[in-house]
């Protein structure tokens, strides 16, 4: 039997969280596969195939001759499929070429092929090893570097080409076909051995093994998400233009498929299951409310129905009691998902229903009213609408805990400490670096609020509700007001005069030091056009634009760690938040610097962008962006920020209440003329191009629909007028 590597015990002291920068991961939500780059599994680190946040394998070494082939190349072949190829050589052979190629193809949710291939002229005769072994562990203990101990596989069946594994909490197993050599199949108490003695290869010969992997949680969670029907919920769009934001869209949508989910809950018919995005791979793979919320924001140009699922899966676990432990309260929309209440290290204990964000609340509101305004269907729109005000209610009350009416929140000890997208331990610094602690509003939340509000009232006005449109409308200008008399705070030598804290206190004492947060405030109105400026400045400056995208924290402040989770690091959603900020109010500079870096770092991630990356500044001596170890790679809503970049640049804000489509792209263009099919609006195929000069053209307006290209006034470029391929030209 081939030696099964030996397995660090469990430690949590010693534990730490696998790096990720060098692993290969295949993603077939809620499958996934990680290995290092030759393609062994070797029972460390994030090693395995999984299922449902339980690692069925962690360990499937292959051997020939007793010795491990010498890798040469990895080749992604999809976002769920990867070859690993790898040679085994011969000492006696008087040549230095290979003659005996190892390829394995893993594709996650299934398994892997191993095939031979000899293409030298002598004919060899090998002995393949195939050891596995697993600990059928849960996802939360491999983040924190916990492995073992071992499961013993079942006593393998004679002449079986099998072996299986069953744990109190999951069981898996792996078979063997495609070759008529029946393996030896042993078992131990670390693991087992599929063994070929003799493997005949002539000349141009070759030989394939199956390897097919199976197993699931036990017991299977009820209600989990589960695996997403064929059909997928968007457009395909064709993108003409700038050759990286082309690769990026691309690359984006074919992590999106991957990342895909079905609510568990409740199943239609095969082609209409309620769909989202999970959060992240490996460790995020599941419903969360503020990514998937975002994720789909991003991708409703490309059609509403991946809008329309997620929020009616989030709609179905709106929380309707009070729950201290799950942090749950009525009308609250869930943080988080999981198979069962886990560990996550660090003291943080969360149930399998998690509620403890301050965000996803206003959030899903708000993507409603968009929703609504991409042309979501009016019996959808009005099926959401209740679960809408009751997260609306939520949003009130607790605004309405203290005196000042700003959006708080308030962990429970044991909970998440920070409750927005920056969650942290750390996340919230002041300019000295000292950590701050809840309850805090922070300044993206009540940005989120406004926008809320605001949206909720122009779709329930539409519905005839005028007098709570008007009670939301009076209760979003007062926080307004109490926002630009809270949170701006006069800068010291910076690109701008004052910039918008990242939170204020109880006591409304803002918390000092320039962040990325306030990108987050341009596009939801709570800003004047003077605070519109000078964030945007702030944006710009070397502070917090790294020349590959925003820096969460300034890099000119005590504390600034470029390679810290939220302390400097450049986030791919936040720079194309922040670049959705900067097209809607009319900054070309700043959006255009913002764009032209996110879409370099692109380049060097070769276009599968991570969730976060290292955030030092781009110099003549630092040509590359520097990858975060422990980033999820892919993650949901970095995928989608390649069409929320596309959406923002072609200027796109359609308003289906008056079947109005506003274009408003910067002029000149930033990346040059960009054409965009594909798309989608109130069900039909829309094509907009924009050209260098902003003079934008129309084709598959809806019935009905107008293009307004704020030729009376208004942010962005297309405000000129003219006849053919000129602004709002629609056919």
């Amino acid at each position: 039997m081939a030696d099964i590597p030996e397995l660090p015990a469990p430690h949590r002291a010693l534990a730490l969280q696998p790096l990720l920068h060098d692993v290969v991961i295949c993603v077939a939500a809620p499958a996934f596969t990680a290995s290092g780059r030759d393609g062994q599994l070797r029972g460390a680190r994030a090693d395995g195939f999984y299922d449902h946040d339980r690692r069925l394998l962690h360990t499937l070494v292959l051997l020939i001759d007793g010795r491990e082939p010498d890798p040469v190349g990895v080749q992604p072949l999809g976002p769920d499929r990867v070859r690993f190829t790898a040679v085994h050589r011969y000492p006696g052979d008087g040549t230095d070429d290979p003659t005996l190629i190892v390829e394995r193809v893993r594709t996650a949710g299934e398994g892997e092929t191993v095939l031979l291939r000899n293409v030298g002229t002598v004919a060899r005769q090998v002995r393949v090893e195939l050891a596995a072994a697993t600990d059928l562990a849960d996802i939360a203990d491999v983040k924190h570097g916990l492995t073992g101990p071992a499961v013993p596989p079942s006593a393998a069946r004679t002449g079986a080409a099998e072996l299986s594994w069953c744990s109190a909490t999951g069981r898996a197993g792996i078979l063997a076909t495609g070759c008529p050599e029946r393996p030896r199949t042993s078992a131990g108490p670390a693991g087992g051995t599929f063994t070929w003695s003799r493997v005949d290869l002539p000349p141009a010969g070759s030989w394939l093994i199956r390897l097919t992997v199976t197993g699931r949680a036990v017991p299977a969670p009820p209600g989990h998400p589960v695996a997403a029907s064929p059909h997928v919920p968007w457009s395909e769009p064709v993108v003409q233009g700038d050759r990286r934001l082309v690769a990026l869209v691309r690359q984006g949508l074919a992590d999106l498929r991957a990342l895909r989910l079905a609510d568990g809950t409740e199943r239609r018919a095969a082609s209409h299951d309620d769909q989202f995005i999970a959060a992240g791979c490996p460790w995020y793979l599941t419903l969360f409310g503020r990514d998937s919320i975002w994720s789909a924001r991003m991708l409703l140009p490309l059609g509403t129905e991946l809008a329309r699922g997620t929020l009616r899966t989030l709609a179905r676990r709106q929380g309707t009691v009070h729950d201290e432990f799950r942090e749950e309260a009525p009308g609250r929309i869930l943080h988080e998902l999981r198979p069962a209440q886990s560990q996550h290290g660090h003291g943080l204990l969360l149930p399998s229903h998690y509620y403890g964000s301050v965000d996803a609340t206003p959030l899903f509101v708000s993507l409603l009213v968009d929703a609504w305004r991409w042309g979501l269907p009016a019996a959808d729109v009005d099926d959401l609408l209740p679960y809408a005000e009751r997260a609306m209610d939520w949003i009130i009350a607790v605004c309405g805990k203290d005196k000042d009416g700003l959006l708080r929140y308030y962990p429970r000890p044991g909970g998440l400490l920070h409750q927005s997208w920056k969650d942290s331990a750390d996340a919230v610094r002041d300019a000295a670096g000292r950590r701050i602690e809840p309850p805090l509003a922070l300044c993206e939340v009540q940005g989120y609020a406004y926008e809320a509000a605001t949206g909720l009232a122009a779709l329930l006005e539409s519905r005839g509700a005028a007098g709570r449109a008007r009670d939301l409308r009076g209760w979003a200008a007062a926080l307004r007001d109490r926002f630009a008399d809270a949170f701006w705070i006069t800068g010291e030598d910076g690109p701008a005069p004052r910039y918008a804290a990242i939170a204020v206190g109880r006591d409304l004492d803002p918390v000092t030091g320039p962040a990325s947060n306030m990108g987050q405030l341009l596009a939801t109105g709570i800003l004047d056009a003077e605070g519109c400026a000078d964030v945007a400045a702030w944006l710009a400056s070397p502070e917090l634009n790294s020349g590959w995208g925003l820096r969460s924290r300034s890099a000119a402040v005590p504390g600034f760690n470029p390679m810290s989770y939220h302390g400097g690091s450049v986030w791919t959603h936040d720079t194309a938040i922040a670049v959705q900020g900067l097209c809607a109010t009319g900054r070309q500079a700043e959006a255009a610097a913002l764009t032209d870096g996110l879409l370099d770092a692109a380049v060097h991630f070769s276009y599968r962008m991570p969730e976060l990356y290292g955030g030092d500044a781009r110099t003549e001596t630092s040509p590359a962006p520097l990858a975060y170890p422990a980033a999820c790679r892919p993650q949901g809503w970095s995928a989608a920020s390649g069409v929320a970049v596309l959406t923002a640049l072609l200027g796109l804000r359609p308003d289906a209440a008056r079947q109005r489509l506003a274009l408003r792209p910067l002029h000149p263009a930033p990346l040059g003329p960009l054409t965009a099919s594909g798309l989608r609006l109130a069900g039909a195929d829309l094509s907009v191009r924009v050209g260098r000069d902003g003079r934008t053209a129309v084709a598959g307006l809806p019935g009905g629909w107008r293009v307004d290209t704020g030729a009376e006034g208004g942010a962005g470029a297309g405000s000129d007028t003219g006849a053919g391929a000129g602004p709002g030209t629609a056919r």
